[in-house]
């Protein structure tokens, strides 16, 4: 169930009688959690005003919960909540009496439409709110900078004061007591001229205090510099878009801090989207004669990732160079679909042509002893189909195992310093459990200039199967026919296996996965090991420190990989989200060096000028 707003719920947070709470990401993958009356007490005129109630007395609280967006008169009132202030969605529930439960208790514990709610067990508080939108105009705007609404809303003005003139002093009518100490002289006598030892020391005194004054004020002002601001340059407000282009966001695709975030957000930036253009000639397999005079072309599509910051890749080998019976298949259905163009085919006669010809032809390069040749490019983050130039980055064919041994593919790229997953070739191949998968997918209906996006999803253990001498995962769920050379990542973000096809599906749906052992065949075939570069380490421990709540040093990190290793766009995203939480939750950072540097130097300044005039002064009193 979705509300009637622009929240997106990825995982629920609990049931109770009367709602459920979630937590939700809106347009901008920003994080909140999300309070829904449902049931029999979103048709109950009594729960939905102590609802509203409630949510307005919570905003009014000193303190309180400040909501974001809301819709107070929709058939299933709802109200959300910014999650950096935190669960806003339980507290709500809990103060209309309801405790939460977990969602698989939800038949169990919600009160249906059907039922019968009891009546709410106290009134909140509080004016009820009858409009959507944020909180009463009277409470100002919410604490929260990026508020869904950004209209200024005027203030309200109280009852205006009368002004009222204070009443007359009453004047004396007792004359001053007279003095008790008549004198004609001054009681007090000036004092004699001070002795030129005394003048000496009051100047000195007053220099050390001066000295002191400076040593204070200059260590008070990088002082509070250093307890206010943050150690980077952070903006005024939250920004009102995605903090990054990042085609992957882990946040938004999980429960954020989740196990499931965090793997994701390690191996995502490994990912990369294949593109292989395979051309080639069909000939008769008897006389080598040319089924057609011109070239036959067609394209592959999947998904790789980066092993070293050499640019090395592993993918599948049935995507970047197909077996000659794939290839001659393909081109064959090429071929035919032509001859529908050229209206020397019925459409409904395609699967006959390449039945009756794929006995009786060859698919060879531009000559019969040649195999076709094929172009590999690839992209990073957010792809597009068709693109052979920049910003896709060249690739060669350097090893590729047979679909029987492994179906692995090592391709080298024509780019370096690029982000690197780590293998865990340990990992037990077992028949039960999900497995993390990712790879690139389209929602496009054209598949010549789609747009692929780099997704996510947990996938249950189907079986185990057998390739080779391989033990393989079977998953009951895919990410698209582009995911294939995709993979399944354990929870410290480390590869286990490789996404590929499952070849005794009719629909080859790429639902299975080649374990990590497979990978080192290949890769130990070419010489080349995988490896993280210090990059990619200093990422991970970015991470780590973003997601333990140490926000300064996940932006003073990811911040340098930032710098170092442009392809990785998640370095990015996240130093942004531990800037904005950095500032919500005022991080304190020490002052900037050059300020101590100052504060040395003045006081040095002061201290020589110090001895310079005692050292005068003293020669002028002796």
């Amino acid at each position: 169930m979705q509300p009637v707003g622009p929240y997106r719920f990825t995982e629920a947070l609990g049931v109770c009688q009367v709602g459920t709470a979630w937590w939700a990401v809106d347009g901008q993958d920003r994080l909140v959690t999300v309070a829904m009356l449902e049931g029999a007490a979103a048709a109950d005129p009594p729960w939905r005003e102590a609802f509203a109630n409630a949510a307005n007395a919570m905003a009014q609280a000193p303190g309180g919960q400040r909501y974001v967006n809301a819709d107070l008169a929709a058939a299933h009132p709802w109200v959300a909540y910014p999650s950096e202030e935190g669960i806003g969605a339980q507290r709500l529930f809990q103060t209309l009496g309801m405790d939460l439960h977990p969602l698989e208790s939800r038949a169990d514990v919600l009160i249906p439409a059907t039922g019968t709610v009891s009546a709410p067990s106290q009134p909140v508080a509080g004016a009820p709110l009858s409009v959507s939108g944020p909180p009463d105009p009277t409470l100002g705007p919410p604490h929260v900078p990026w508020a869904m609404h950004a209209a200024v809303v005027p203030q309200q003005q109280g009852p205006e004061a009368v002004p009222t003139s204070p009443a007359p002093a009453a004047k004396s009518t007792d004359s001053p007591p007279a003095d008790p100490f008549p004198a004609p002289v001054r009681r007090i006598e000036p004092s004699g001229t001070a002795g030129r030892g005394t003048g000496l020391w009051l100047t000195v005194t007053a220099l050390v205090l001066g000295i002191v004054a400076a040593f204070g004020g200059v260590s008070a002002w990088a002082g509070g510099r250093g307890g206010t601001t943050p150690s980077a340059a952070v903006p005024a407000v939250f920004p009102t878009d995605a903090p990054a282009a990042a085609g992957l966001r882990p946040w938004g695709q999980f429960t954020p801090s989740s196990p499931q975030e965090r793997a994701l957000a390690v191996a995502g930036p490994s990912l990369v989207f294949i593109e292989a253009v395979v051309t080639g000639y069909l000939r008769d397999r008897t006389t080598n004669a040319l089924v057609r005079t011109s070239p036959t072309v067609f394209n592959r599509r999947c998904t790789g990732f980066v092993i070293n910051p050499d640019g090395y890749v592993l993918t599948s080998s049935s995507c970047v160079k197909p077996s000659e019976e794939v290839a001659r298949q393909v081109a064959l259905d090429a071929v035919a679909q032509a001859l529908v163009r050229e209206r020397k085919l019925d459409a409904g006669a395609v699967p006959g042509y390449i039945s009756a010809n794929l006995a009786k032809t060859r698919f060879t390069g531009i000559d019969a002893t040649a195999e076709p040749s094929i172009q590999l490019s690839v992209q990073f983050n957010n792809a597009k189909g068709n693109v052979i130039g920049d910003p896709a980055a060249p690739g060669e064919l350097v090893k590729a195992q047979a679909a029987d041994t492994g179906n692995v593919a090592l391709v080298k790229l024509g780019r370096q310093n690029l982000p690197a997953a780590e293998f865990n070739p340990s990992a037990t191949v077992t028949d039960a459990g999900s497995l993390l998968i990712a790879g690139f997918g389209t929602d496009d209906s054209g598949s010549r200039n789609a747009t692929y996006t780099p997704r996510a999803k947990m996938a249950k253990i189907a079986g185990v199967g057998r390739r080779g001498s391989l033990s393989t995962w079977r998953i009951g769920d895919d990410l698209g026919r582009a995911s294939h050379g995709g993979i399944a990542i354990d929870p410290a973000g480390r590869v286990i296996g490789m996404l590929d096809q499952d070849l005794t599906r009719p629909d080859r749906a790429n639902r299975v996965v080649v374990p990590a052992s497979a990978f080192t065949g290949v890769m130990g075939d070419a010489g080349v090991t995988g490896a993280l570069g210090e990059p990619d380490r200093l990422y991970r421990s970015g991470l780590d420190a973003y997601f333990t709540g140490r926000y300064p040093t996940a932006v003073a990190q990811l911040g340098t990989v930032v710098e170092r290793e442009p392809g990785n766009p998640l370095a990015q995203a996240y130093r942004e989200n531990a800037l904005n939480r950095q500032q919500m939750e005022a991080v304190p950072a020490s002052a900037p060096a050059w300020a101590w540097w100052l504060l040395a130097g003045a006081g040095g300044a002061l201290l020589i000028l110090l001895v310079l005039l005692v050292a005068t002064l003293g020669r002028r009193y002796r």
